[in-house]
């Protein structure tokens, strides 16, 4: 077992009779999505899915993406793929840019009071355009055959996650863009050699968000983790699935519900 990982933890629990505020993040929100058990069992029980291997390649690209437009940031000039893409921006300056990347401890914030959840995401970045509004921009890694693209179902996390940065952003008062932009790099494997370095073909894809979803979802997971009674799982949940497994096999229930 991983030295990091805490099967049942006894911290950052929903409590339904507190009234303090309590933590929900653009992920979690995302993982509502994806299962609603998986979901209650984390949030309310303590029970969080084991975690994945990170993906160091990617967190390497995103730190690159960053240094690169937070020099044009500084110099309040536009990064070269804006041109070439034809967008009026130029990277925003903020006092508080760095905490709003901070997607572990801060990141953007907002207090939804009909359900005291402070809810948070951590973005990428964020461009200004012509018109004074904000832009959330997100930053993608692959490696695949052919162009990259938004067309997958499975990318609706993708559009999803950017959305409640563009509603985070405006309730922290700020006009913000229905457009938002993915810059995705996709490693480029059809060179003869490696000779020690990847290379990647990077695009610019607009996607147009609309967060309406954004209140009635919260409102739906407040409702979730006031219950006593654990959801039903997704249908297409793998955790779940793997959990029912194990209680065929061994004839026991692992989970009551």
């Amino acid at each position: 077992m991983s030295e990091y990982y805490q099967a049942k933890r006894q911290r950052n629990l929903y409590n339904p009779k507190s009234h303090t505020p309590f933590r929900l993040s653009r992920s979690k929100i995302d993982l509502f999505f994806g299962c609603p058990q998986c979901f209650y069992l984390d949030r309310r029980l303590g029970v969080g899915r084991p975690p994945g291997f990170p993906f160091n390649l990617n967190v390497a690209v995103d730190t690159l993406l960053k240094k690169e437009f937070d020099f044009h940031r500084a110099a309040q000039t536009q990064h070269p793929l804006m041109g070439v893409y034809g967008i009026d921006a130029v990277p925003f300056q903020h006092p508080k840019m760095d905490e709003w990347r901070d997607s572990l401890r801060r990141g953007v914030t907002y207090l939804h009071k009909p359900t005291q959840f402070l809810v948070t995401g951590g973005v990428d970045d964020v461009w200004i355009n012509g018109e004074g509004e904000l832009i959330v921009v997100d930053y993608k890694a692959t490696s695949k055959q052919g162009e990259v693209n938004l067309n997958a179902d499975w990318q609706i996390g993708y559009k999803r996650q950017m959305e409640v940065y563009q509603w985070l952003l405006r309730h922290n008062d700020f006009a913000v863009s229905d457009l938002g932009y993915f810059v995705y790099c996709n490693g480029n494997t059809d060179k003869e050699a490696f000779d020690g370095k990847l290379e990647f073909d990077v695009k610019i894809l607009p996607y147009e968000g609309n967060d309406e979803w954004v209140e009635e979802t919260l409102v739906a997971i407040h409702a979730c983790l006031q219950s006593d009674r654990i959801p039903d799982s997704a249908k297409e949940c793998d955790y779940c699935a793997y959990r029912q497994a194990i209680n065929e096999a061994t004839g026991q229930s692992f989970l009551n519900i």
